[in-house]
């Protein structure tokens, strides 16, 4: 299976398009311009295309992949704020997007084709929300609120429109409820805390709506005295590891994840890219690749499957301030 590596960097308006080999090697297969600040991007695997969020003129540019991986324009459409996160359901019909500045939150049609439409529906005054994320069964949306320092919950339809759920929102432990990614199980979401550096484990029940807070646990180490700035979580395909990043310590921290999901344990931490922002795992669980906004490269890491730890095993420049990882299986 052929991996394909998207690098968004909003500094320089660029996508680097890297091609990875099974021993984690990179090549450099293309280089787009960006008509503006590329920042969140997401993969449509079934229509085969990229979607990255434009800036300052708030849109979301819909780009082919070819057979190569190769990026070709084929469309934009706006959006009503600056775009922080996308996501789209399991039909590839439908892209959320939210926007952390403009405190909302947008439902966009994909067309037959694979190309994003205008906004059919526009939920406002979530108080700086950060991610949009559907649930494993691609009936509920969950969107955390950093100001708020709760998630809020909405029911997804088949037309792909939002209704509040109710209760409508969990409130966190922690400070800054920012990234989550759920247990394949369904039984349990992991919520990364941007201003507190911890990560919440959340029961969730039948219907998918998160219950209750199990516990929290510090990502960052005891011995970090300065303030915490988490970014980004990622769990492996095997759901035997939790990966989480600090863009003030700048490292990636990692956590072993019990079989049925309900208990993390922190195992240990490893030093990288200046302000590590945004990081993938590979299709296989193999490889980690960080991009650090303040260093303007990527490292590729190498994970064990026993303990985590992760080795790194290249390093590559990118454009100026990489802010999001992509990663395509084909």
């Amino acid at each position: 299976m052929k991996q394909i590596i998207y690098i968004a960097s909003s500094e320089s308006q660029q996508i680097h398009v890297w091609k990875i080999d099974n021993q984690g090697v990179l090549t450099l297969l293309q280089i787009v311009d960006t008509p503006g600040q590329g920042n969140p991007m997401v993969i449509n695997l079934r229509k085969m295309y990229l979607y990255i969020g434009i800036r300052p003129s708030f849109s979301v540019i819909s780009y082919k992949i070819n057979q190569q991986g190769l990026l070709i324009k084929a469309g934009i459409s706006s959006l009503p704020g600056s775009p922080t996160q996308l996501s789209i359901n399991s039909k590839s019909e439908t892209l959320y997007s939210v926007s952390y500045n403009g405190a909302c939150l947008a439902v966009s049609p994909i067309d037959k084709k694979g190309i994003i439409g205008e906004p059919i529906q526009i939920l406002e005054n979530l108080t700086y929300c950060h991610s949009a994320n559907i649930d494993t069964t691609n009936q509920v949306l969950w969107v955390p609120c950093l100001k708020e320092n709760r998630i809020r919950f909405y029911n997804i339809s088949e037309s792909g429109y939002l209704t509040l759920r109710k209760p409508e929102a969990l409130d966190v432990d922690g400070a800054g409820p920012r990234h989550m990614v759920f247990h394949y199980s369904g039984n349990y979401a992991y919520v990364i805390n941007e201003f507190s550096g911890t990560v919440n484990v959340i029961a969730i029940d039948s219907a998918g709506f998160g219950k209750f807070i199990l516990e929290t646990l510090d990502m960052v180490p005891t011995s970090f005295s300065n303030i915490r700035w988490a970014a980004d979580i990622h769990i492996t395909p095997d759901n035997r590891l939790l990966y989480c990043c600090d863009r003030i310590a700048s490292i990636i921290s990692w956590f072993a994840v019990s079989e049925n999901g309900r208990v993390l344990r922190f195992l240990g931490y490893q030093e990288t890219e200046t302000q590590p922002r945004s990081f993938n795992i590979d299709f296989y669980g193999k490889f980690l690749i960080v991009a650090g906004q303040k260093s303007h490269h990527i490292t590729v890491y190498v994970i064990n499957a026993r303990s985590g730890a992760l080795k790194p095993i290249g390093r590559y420049k990118v454009g100026r301030g990489p802010v999001w990882v992509s990663i395509l299986a084909c």
